[in-house]
């Protein structure tokens, strides 16, 4: 089912293309100067965007996504809206339809993504299709009434028509995130909800700011023409040159945070992929739990650093596993691990959730509870405890749900299981 919604989707984009770019070869462009203005400020978009990290970097989530690492490309996002938005240019009605919308934007935005497609690293054929529906929608919303007079009518030329395009462009934001959230739930099969909820959390930060500057971008060239468009580019660029240095600084910090992770399985204190597994587990339960996109990277910071506090033992704990540690001796180690973290400068949540791994479930925070479950599940699995193997290795954790585990988010890492998250999280390499 979940399938078969994303080849509907790629379809209905599909479709819109081919009919757009069809009706646009047929009749001829409309007014081919502001075509060309708006289809190279989408084409620029595309080229200025980073490029996804290639599949063989690793594995990891930071910055990421429900629908897979967010490389935003705003600028052409917000000249895509604006021409779909466009009713005058310099006071002068304008006649393009959607159709040619759709033609002008598709056009200018494969023209954008061949660069990055003959690097190996274009986007995925969602990212486009996503672009075509949400233009086509904010399009056919405006277009209509604009031409047949009906919106100047109504609403003429002031605020009101400016409140009228910050709805629309809501609207198409509300549109865009649905759409995200089918690729990545037939991808991940997570459930629907909290996948079209993580999109609906990031739509406040670019996405209001590529809303907001498509309307000013419309309304800019509806006064002042096409030279308009430079001025209003200036601070998308700026901000798309601060997101990628940003992606770049998490992306370091993280792999920082990960290294240092590893020094419990270098020095032998733990077994070999043991840390990531763990953060890449919870941070599944995390999400399957709802948990918002800061909650799920302090999780997963979490999860990376939960033993560290063993690197003051003199001899390793068998297998690493804590859980059989006398009480006074785990919370020591727990609270060795959390001044540790503390000393990384990660945010404090990171270095309480480490240092609370030791204490009573029902008085620790709830990020603890998930790496504290997650934790004794790969323990048990992955050694030579449980022979039993996973299955064996989760009943154990329900006998355990009166005292040491939370029940829902034991029952929440049942169903991540079932759906495969084992399988994805076993494919993390050793060492």
């Amino acid at each position: 089912m979940r399938a078969l919604a994303v080849w509907a989707v790629r379809a209905a984009a599909g479709l819109l293309a081919a009919a757009g770019l069809g009706h646009t070869l047929w009749t001829g462009v409309v007014e081919p100067g502001t075509a060309l203005a708006f289809g190279t400020l989408v084409a620029l978009g595309e080229l200025a965007r980073r490029d996804p990290r290639p599949a063989s970097a690793g594995p990891s989530t930071e910055g990421a996504g429900p629908a897979g690492p967010r490389q935003p490309a705003p600028l052409g996002s917000a000249g895509a809206l604006a021409y779909a938005l466009l009713g005058q240019n310099a006071g002068h009605p304008t006649h393009h339809g959607v159709l040619q919308t759709v033609a002008v934007v598709v056009a200018a935005a494969l023209a954008g993504i061949v660069p990055h497609v003959a690097r190996g690293h274009g986007p995925a054929l969602d990212h486009v299709a996503r672009r075509v529906l949400t233009v086509a929608f904010a399009a056919a919303c405006f277009q209509p009434l604009h031409h047949s007079g009906q919106l100047g009518d109504h609403l003429g030329q002031g605020p009101y028509l400016v409140l009228f395009l910050l709805l629309l462009l809501g609207l198409t934001a509300l549109c865009d995130a649905v759409l995200a959230a089918v690729p990545a739930g037939a991808r991940t099969g997570w459930p629907y909800g909290p996948l079209l909820r993580d999109e609906l959390r990031a739509l406040p930060g670019t996405g209001s700011a590529i809303c907001a500057t498509g309307v000013v971008m419309a309304l800019g060239v509806a006064v002042a023409g096409l030279w308009a468009l430079p001025v209003f580019c200036v601070p998308l660029l700026l901000t798309q040159m601060s997101l990628h240095r940003i992606t770049a600084v998490r992306t370091t910090y993280r792999q920082t945070i990960t290294s240092l992770a590893r020094a419990t399985e270098i020095a032998g204190y733990t077994a070999p992929g043991h840390a990531r597994r763990v953060a890449a587990l919870s941070r599944e339960v995390g999400r399957e739990l709802g948990l918002s996109e800061r909650e799920l990277t302090v999780l997963e910071y979490a999860a990376l650093m939960h033993d560290i506090g063993q690197l003051s033992l003199v001899d390793p704990v068998p297998a690493g596993a804590t859980e059989d540690l006398p009480a006074a001796e785990a919370r020591r180690i727990a609270e060795l691990g959390g001044e540790v973290a503390r000393q990384t400068g990660v945010p404090a949540e990171v270095a309480v959730i480490v240092e609370r791994q030791a204490d009573p479930y029902r008085e620790q925070p709830f990020a603890a509870r998930i790496v504290r479950a997650v934790n004794a599940y790969d323990d048990l699995a992955g050694g030579s405890r449980h022979p039993g193997g996973s299955l064996a290795a989760l009943e154990q954790l329900r006998l355990g749900t009166g005292r040491d585990y939370q029940p829902e988010v034991v029952e929440s890492l049942a169903r991540v299981l079932a759906r495969g998250g084992r399988g994805r999280v076993v494919a993390v390499p050793p060492g």
